[in-house]
Formats: C-alpha cells, sequence, structure tokens
C-alpha cells in the first residue's frame, strides 16, 4: 500500500519562476482588455497576445471569451482560429500550425502532475496542433499531444495520445474514425 500523497511537499515546492509569477500577475491585470474588446476586434487581441510573449500569425482570430494562461507559451500560425470560450491551459509550450481552428469550448491541457511521485510535481508537456488540423467543439487536447496535419478531433473527445495526419480521431478515449479526405 502507497503511504499517500505528500501534499506539504507539493505545496512548497517552487512551480514558477520569479519572472513567471511577474508575468502572471501582469496578464491577469491586462485581461479585462483582452475580454471586453468587441468581437471583431482580432488584430486589437492579437496585439496584446504579441505583447505579452505569444507568436501569433497573419490573420489570426482568438475570440474575446478565449482564455489563455500564459501566452508567452503559445505559437500560433497564420490563418488559425482559437473560437469562443476555449481554455489554452499552456503551462507548456502550445503550438497551432496555420490554418488550424479551435472550436467551441475546446481544452488544450498543457499541464499535468506526476501521479507516480508523492510529492505530485508539476509538468508542463507541449502540444503540437498541425497545420490545417480542425479540434471540434468540447474536445479535450491532453498534455504531451501531438494532432497531426489536417487532423480532425471530433467534438467531445478527449485526446490522450498523438494523432496521425490525415486522421478523424472520437470518443473517450478518442480513437481513429478513419481518413480526412478534402474534396475541391
Amino acid at each position: 500500500m502507497s503511504p499517500g500523497l505528500d501534499v506539504a511537499a507539493n505545496r512548497s515546492a517552487v512551480k514558477y519562476s520569479l519572472r513567471e509569477q511577474a508575468r502572471r500577475v501582469a496578464w491577469s491585470l491586462a485581461q479585462p482588455l483582452f475580454r471586453w474588446s468587441p468581437r471583431p476586434a482580432f488584430a486589437w487581441r492579437a496585439l496584446l497576445l504579441r505583447l505579452f510573449g505569444a507568436q501569433v500569425g497573419r490573420g489570426v482570430h482568438v475570440y474575446p471569451s478565449t482564455r489563455i494562461s500564459m501566452p508567452w507559451n503559445l505559437s500560433v500560425g497564420d490563418w488559425s482560429a482559437l473560437g469562443e470560450e476555449v481554455l489554452v491551459y499552456n503551462l507548456g509550450p502550445v503550438s497551432l500550425g496555420e490554418r488550424v481552428t479551435v472550436s467551441l469550448r475546446a481544452f488544450l491541457c498543457a499541464g499535468t502532475h506526476d501521479h507516480t511521485k508523492a510529492a505530485f510535481p508539476l509538468q508542463r508537456p507541449p502540444i503540437a496542433i498541425g497545420a490545417d488540423a480542425w479540434v471540434a467543439a468540447g474536445a479535450l487536447v491532453g498534455p504531451g499531444v501531438t494532432v497531426g496535419a489536417g487532423a480532425v478531433v471530433a467534438a467531445g473527445a478527449v485526446v490522450v495520445a498523438d494523432v496521425p495526419p490525415w486522421t478523424i480521431v472520437g470518443g473517450n478515449p478518442a480513437r481513429e474514425i478513419g481518413p480526412r479526405e478534402l474534396t475541391p
């Protein structure tokens, strides 16, 4: 039998540098400028994200209800979109290729804990979403996952393993449904 979690060790562990803590405070103070901006003010929100260290390409649409934990850990390629109420919990790096769509209430989770250690230490595995991929409404993409170029993560799917390029996955846990084929 396991001795249990060491909550004291977890809480006393340094999870963020002083610089990162200061950036988080500054970003939280800037949130009203982001969240209360008019819906079509995509260029304004892209500018705010860039000011906080995000790499944001041309023509990117990030909606005002999108929540981004750490902009400096975000990279978004040209013509991509983060839709309404998307949650980007990017303790680790999150990168989106060109023409990626992340739909309503999807959750990109680049933070977890090592459940095998008593101190339950924080981990920050990256998430990468390839060009032309679509993460549909309500889907969850877990820590350390790569969604290949052109792949589709179906609505409500829970993705805990890599998704091959040009594949459609769905379910919990997500399983391959079939290939994605584009028609002219």
